[in-house]
């Protein structure tokens, strides 16, 4: 997961306390991103949670990743294969230098990007993206670098996946630390055949745990199987775009895309099948190869399924002190379904949802920022909006 800065809570009651001069000054409060808005606007009433909504960056080309920074910079990846920076408060107009080669189009390009956990010490950044190879093939590419003012400097390339393909499409792909493990996804390129996602050989449609430098770890799941690829952790993914610790559990959580229908949610577990494409909570005359079986014998059993799709994009846990009831949850930003769901967990099944922000455009990406607020990139709009409970305005 990206690090998170935590803000001690004796600050936020400062903030609160001294809201009104922060807001007529516009200033940044500490441990923010941001200043509070002078008038918040008009309240949102969740199921048991009041919010204002503040947009806080806007002119973004389909914002993809966000990574937060402990010196109250954000840097947004865009899907062109341009990365932006926000600091103080302000998106600056120039991109950053030094990004890697993006091949954008389909569903490929600039994904998602993530600080390292340890980023104060090591200062390492790491992004996917889709990477091209020989004859215009492409896949998707894990890199790590250093933030030197607006340049990234230092570029490792970690991994490219293979095979390469000239599909335009399902190359994942989140990022997720865990112990000094880098967790990624991969999608199975738009092909539904059982050569793809159900290929060992192949990094098609895989969970993917490397060491932060790179390295294989000795103890993945495939290290000792006779030609299949060591770096996958689970397989049987079809595109998958959310990846996130629950940092209660330790739990890793990924969510992926159904063929027509059929998106899933599900626990991802060391060496486990998820059945793509042998199962499927989709129809099944959109793949040569679909059964139309929704359950087989070794196979994962999704924790939850949507249909009507909608199609989810980002994936985080509500965590800290501002949000006290929904401490816990999940959030999930989409695109098909234009909402912002919230998801109460009872161990591992859904037990309750909420659909937050509707109709205000496809969500790209959703993440809880160190100063404890939720952050949703709206690929529609360009915009990055803000959560901002009640209790910051003395309500």
């Amino acid at each position: 997961m990206n690090q998170r800065y935590r803000l001690p809570l004796f600050l936020f009651i400062l903030c609160a306390a001294h809201i009104g001069c922060s807001r007529a000054q516009q200033e940044i409060p500490a441990g923010f991103y941001f200043p509070l808005p002078a008038n918040p606007g008009e309240p949102v009433q969740s199921e048991n949670q009041v919010f204002y909504l503040q947009a806080v960056a806007d002119g973004l080309d389909i914002p993809w990743g966000m990574t937060f920074l402990p010196d109250q910079t954000i840097l947004v990846t865009e899907r062109k294969g341009t990365i932006r920076m926000i600091r103080n408060g302000t998106l600056l107009d120039d991109p950053l230098r030094g990004t890697p080669n993006v091949v954008a189009g389909g569903t490929g390009g600039l994904m998602d990007i993530a600080a390292h956990p340890d980023y104060r010490r090591n200062g390492w950044i790491y992004i996917t993206y889709s990477a091209e190879g020989e004859d215009g093939a492409t896949h998707t590419a894990l890199m790590r670098a250093k933030l030197s003012g607006q340049q990234l400097l230092g570029r490792e390339v970690l991994f490219t996946a293979q095979p390469m393909t000239s599909s335009p499409s399902h190359f994942g792909s989140r990022i997720a630390f865990q112990d000094g493990y880098v967790f990624f996804s991969t999608g199975d390129r738009g092909v539904p055949t059982l050569e793809t996602a159900q290929d060992l050989s192949s990094h098609n449609g895989s969970i993917l745990r490397l060491h932060d430098n790179g390295n294989v770890p000795s103890d993945n799941p495939f290290v000792n199987t006779e030609g299949a690829m060591p770096e996958i952790y689970s397989y049987g993914h079809r595109n998958p775009q959310g990846l996130e610790f629950d940092p209660e559990t330790g739990w890793l959580w990924a969510h992926e895309h159904g063929p027509v229908d059929g998106d899933e949610l599900n626990i991802i577990e060391k060496g486990a099948n998820y059945g793509w494409p042998e199962i499927s909570y989709g129809e099944p005359n959109r793949g040569s190869e679909l059964s139309g079986d929704t359950a087989k014998a070794g196979l994962q059993p999704a924790v939850r399924h949507w249909t009507p799709a909608i199609a989810p994009s980002g994936l985080d846990f509500v965590s800290g002190e501002l949000y006290p009831e929904w401490k816990g949850n999940m959030l999930i930003s989409t695109l098909r379904g234009e909402m912002l769901l919230r998801l109460v967990l009872d161990g591992g099944r859904v037990a309750r949802e909420e659909a937050l922000l509707q109709g205000m455009g496809r969500l790209r990406n959703v993440r809880m920022g160190p100063d404890g607020l939720i952050y949703v990139a709206n690929e529609t709009t360009g915009e990055i909006v803000r959560l901002l409970p009640a209790a910051l305005f003395n309500e």
